[in-house]
């Protein structure tokens, strides 16, 4: 999918402060202007707190971190966060989910909708509840650390999730393949 207008100027804005040119920090300077740059700083705050509350949760169970993580769940966990991501910011069906925070735009593509974040005080939750890219970080977190907490249960709702995903690829696969053979559009 697209960008939209607000997460080109976001990477715009990364892009020229990286670069630490003049020019790059005056087009980041630009860029930045008008955005709610306090929620954003209120949004990383509670991710870092969202965070650290997983890896308090996990210290006072008793468990301890993998030494390191297996491929395959990797992997596994990597496709069941795009695909709970999208369900989250993307799908109509989680669309009350999101309405107290966004405007509906209309209909984005099978199953999916287009919408915008509210002003105010509102908009940086609407941005991340809009964003499948910000989502997945919440999501990814949450996966992994429920993976070291409950690996049995998150192993399923992961393998489910994944699943969920492969059909939708299978699903688009075969109605490409029909509009190709009949000549629809």
């Amino acid at each position: 999918m697209g960008t939209t207008s607000g997460e080109a100027a976001e990477t715009d804005a990364g892009a020229g402060a990286e670069t630490g040119s003049a020019a790059g920090g005056a087009d980041a300077e630009a860029a930045t202007e008008g955005r709610p740059l306090g929620g954003y700083a209120a949004a990383m705050a509670a991710y870092a707190a969202y965070a650290g509350g997983w890896a308090a949760l996990i210290r006072r169970s008793g468990r301890r971190l993998p030494e390191r993580h297996d491929a395959r769940d990797i992997a596994l966990t990597a496709v069941a966060t795009f695909r709970l991501s999208r369900l989250l910011t993307k799908a109509a069906v989680t669309r009350p989910l999101r309405a107290p925070f966004t405007t509906y735009e209309g209909a984005q593509g099978p199953a999916e909708v287009s919408e915008r974040s509210r002003g105010g005080h509102r908009h940086t939750v609407g941005e991340l509840m809009t964003c499948p890219f910000c989502m997945s970080l919440w999501v990814g977190t949450a996966l992994t650390a429920s993976r070291c907490l409950w690996p049995r249960a998150t192993g399923t709702v992961t393998a489910v999730l994944a699943s969920v995903a492969g059909a939708d690829a299978l699903q688009f696969a075969y109605t490409g393949l029909m509009e190709k053979v009949t000549g629809d559009d």
